[in-house]
């Protein structure tokens, strides 16, 4: 098939513009076109007085090859890349170990998937509950304020990325096309088929439990287990090599491959690779607050006139500023009519996250944002930041009154350094609650020297953003994991631990449920080569030398 690029139609196109488009720009007649399919749709709205669509499209036409050279000077015009996945192992006959996943957030689910398709028959293990169960106990804390430390919005099947917009973009590269395999599954678990070719795909908390349960039985169907409620409390490793895992019931599990995708918040599991000497090191991260404006006031600064347009649906937004103090000050995980949620998984600490639904209806907008910091604000070893984050959730538990309500403020009071009396025209959406006070003794003085700096500059870019009744609510921490648990770039195990597979968010190498899903094929592959190597040394016959 042949891809064109760039082609700009008016929001409210008719069905016949994007024929008349490839006709035109392939100089081609209708009987010539086979067929076309939509790659990719987003928008461009840099002009607010003129929002137009741009699109990617794959054409079939009665010669595709004569076309590809008379377009090969064209950038616009090229042949369509082979975006089939082609599985790089299958299982051998008669192989008796099992690869061990440990986790089931969106790199442990692709691990999974993959090494199942491939015959491996994983064994995967969760600390947290199934995914239906695990709401059930999230809900329930932001309605009763009861914690469940072992299933919430960071632990159980689905992972973090269950209770968020499910936003499934990525800027990672991805020249083997891994991404179109993730959304390809998500598609046929349930995701609607739109994510196949917007360019902001998402998919919302509630469509996102039943998507991860249909992909938990494709795994159990090809021959997979699942273990709900089963914590790693030690790794068994012998001459520098994993053997298996022992469970918090005394349980051990033996495999020679384990998946680590324990995510950015299994803060105990973390010092138990500490103290197996499994190599780490601490990593930049960052630390802030929400921020919550009317929806309707995002919308109209950033669409205008087109605002509330169906195929625009409600706006988002991507800001950054470099702060005079050297500091960068960014927006992240921004929510489009959603909600500010609690996501503590430790007792006695506050912490916030967005989420959204598929409709993205609520009438709030909400973004961290977040002062990016580095291992020299938090000297002290891997284990560092961890700490860092552990006493700013604190500081906000006692801040919001010890009852798991969140500190909040309204911006004009927050930079004019004033304690907070009583709300404006945003509602807060958290749950369980807030409690207005002086969020600046809630980060350290340079985070919110930062803020105080950046959130006027980004007033420039959106028209409200400052607004006086605007709301600020604390903290946000877990923007990622504080550690990079180091991995060999070629084989992706352990640097120091062969047969240990770190990947995802919580090792340091994802952002985002796509990023970790596209890390976890890539961890399948690694452990089905490994597997597969081992096997055929096994089974080769042993070869002595002649002597002459």
């Amino acid at each position: 098939m042949i891809r064109i690029s760039n082609i700009k139609l008016p929001l409210d196109h008719d069905d016949t513009a994007l024929v008349s488009e490839i006709l035109k720009h392939l100089d081609i007649t209708a009987e010539q076109l086979l067929s076309y399919e939509i790659r990719r749709r987003g928008y461009d709205a840099r002009n607010k007085r003129n929002i137009y669509l741009v699109y990617t499209l794959d054409v079939n036409t009665s010669n595709n090859a004569r076309l590809l050279e008379q377009f090969a000077d064209n950038g616009s015009v090229k042949a369509t890349p082979d975006m089939r996945y082609n599985f790089v192992a299958q299982a051998p006959a008669g192989l008796e170990e099992r690869p061990l996943v440990i986790g089931f957030g969106p790199c442990g689910l692709l691990t999974a998937l993959l090494l199942a398709q491939m015959g491996y028959k994983p064994l995967i293990i969760e600390r947290g509950k199934a995914v239906r169960e695990r709401t059930q106990d999230t809900f329930g804390f932001w309605r009763e304020k009861k914690l469940n430390t072992e299933s919430n919005v960071q632990f159980g099947e689905g992972g973090a990325g269950t209770f968020s917009d499910g936003k499934l973009s990525t800027q990672i590269k991805d020249p083997k096309q891994y991404g179109r395999k993730v959304l390809t599954e998500f598609v046929e678990a349930g995701a609607p088929d739109e994510i196949l070719y917007v360019s902001k795909p998402h998919i919302g908390t509630f469509r996102l439990v039943s998507m991860v349960e249909k992909m938990r039985a494709k795994i159990i169907e090809l021959g997979g287990e699942i273990r709900f409620s089963a914590r790693v409390d030690d790794l068994q490793i012998e001459n520098g090599r994993v053997t298996g895992i022992t469970l918090a019931d005394g349980e051990t599990l033996y495999s020679n491959h384990i998946a680590l995708a324990i995510g950015h918040s299994a803060r105990d599991t973390f010092q138990m690779l500490f103290d197996k000497n499994i190599h780490m090191e601490a990593k930049p991260f960052s630390v802030g607050f929400r921020i919550e404006h009317p929806q309707a006031l995002i919308d109209q600064a950033r669409f205008g006139k087109y605002a509330g347009h169906p195929i625009l649906g409600s706006a988002d937004y991507k800001l950054v500023h470099h702060c005079e103090n050297g500091r960068s000050v960014y927006s992240f995980c921004m929510c489009p009519g959603g909600t500010v949620v609690a996501a503590a998984s430790e007792e006695h600490q506050v912490v916030t996250n967005g989420m959204s639904q598929y409709s993205r209806q609520e009438r709030n907008a909400n973004s961290a944002i977040v002062v990016g910091i580095d291992p020299s604000d938090y000297p002290g070893g891997p284990l560092a930041g961890i700490e860092l984050q552990r006493q700013l959730e604190r500081t906000a538990y006692r801040l919001g009154g010890e009852n798991y309500d969140a500190p909040a403020q309204k911006v004009g009071d927050f930079l004019r350094g004033q304690s907070s009396e009583n709300l404006g025209a945003v509602t807060p959406s958290f749950k369980p609650g807030i409690k207005l006070t002086d969020l600046s003794a809630a980060l350290p003085d340079f985070c919110i020297e930062a803020l105080r700096e950046a959130i006027p500059a980004f007033n420039r870019q959106i028209k409200g953003f400052a607004q006086n009744d605007a709301l600020l609510t604390g903290v946000e921490t877990r923007t990622s994991s504080p550690l990079v648990i180091k991995r060999n770039h070629q084989d992706l195990q352990s640097i120091n631990t062969l047969g240990l597979y770190p990947g995802g968010e919580g090792a340091g190498y994802a952002g985002g449920i796509m990023s970790a899903a596209i890390d976890g094929i890539k961890i399948a592959e690694a452990i089905a080569l490994s597997i597969n190597a081992k096997h055929q040394e096994i089974q080769e016959p042993f070869k002595t030398k002649t002597s002459v």
